[in-house]
């Protein structure tokens, strides 16, 4: 089955957006196919306003209509205890509140972005999926990661090149209780540094520390900024490492 197919058989749904490359894409295909669609946004604390930002970008450039659901995420807490087994609590939260809004739009089938390339086994968010009944079109029709870029690329979708984007929590050290202010911190630094040129990359916290993860062809950049990025991570942090083991 491929996705005209899919649509074809499926055409009235809600999608799960987080204005990231693959619900991006599913969202282009949907409306492309002539299924009518309704995307749904979740911000949080998890979420950084670029992901937002880009998802209105998104929703406005594909002229289709998308609600944006504000949830206080910390407010549960086998979420906010930040236990092994978080993303299945808070998939779980997620997408009970977007299938609650789409049924009351009258859509009863949800689709989340989920493709063939992701690892089931290393993401517990994905029982949440299976539980809920949401189902995934890209994976379902084998579309890898690499497909998708390349299809978003030929569609002209801004976020074809867009770096693989985990939210906020994956900062915070599973066990460490999650708190808005660490949340905020994060994206605080993480806003300096992709002002300053860095892109895919991550700022954990290690204690109260901030460690850095870059890929290679960055570390110059993060060595060259050092003085710079040190007085302002500082603000947020006890003091700024950096992890020689690069991302990538």
């Amino acid at each position: 089955m491929d996705l005209k197919d899919f649509f074809a058989q499926n055409q009235e749904l809600a999608i799960a957006f987080s204005g990231g490359v693959d619900s991006a894409y599913l969202l282009y295909a949907a409306i492309k196919y002539g299924a009518k669609v309704k995307a749904y946004y979740i911000k949080s604390d998890f979420q950084p306003q670029f992901e937002l930002d880009d998802a209105i970008r998104l929703a406005k450039e594909l002229d289709v209509d998308m609600q944006i659901i504000y949830i206080d995420i910390l407010a549960n807490t086998q979420v906010r205890d930040n236990p092994m087994d978080r993303c299945y609590y808070c998939k779980k939260a997620i997408l009970s509140e977007i299938l609650k809004a789409a049924a009351k739009d009258g859509f009863y089938i949800l689709a989340d972005g989920t493709n063939a390339s992701d690892n089931v086994k290393d993401r517990p968010g994905m029982i949440a999926l299976t539980e809920l009944l949401v189902c995934s079109p890209l994976k379902e029709c084998g579309l890898s990661k690499d497909d998708i870029r390349h299809l978003s690329k030929e569609a002209g979708l801004f976020t074809w090149n867009k770096p693989a984007y985990a939210c906020l929590a994956t900062r915070i050290p599973t066990g460490d209780r999650i708190t808005k202010e660490k949340l905020q911190n994060t994206e605080s630094a993480e806003k300096y540094l992709s002002s300053i040129g860095l892109n895919d990359f991550r700022v954990r916290f290690y204690g109260n520390a901030a460690r850095l993860q870059v890929t290679q062809d960055q570390l110059w950049l993060v060595l060259d900024k050092k003085r710079e990025i040190i007085c302002e991570l500082e603000k947020y942090y006890s003091a700024v490492l950096l992890d020689l083991k690069v991302r990538g």
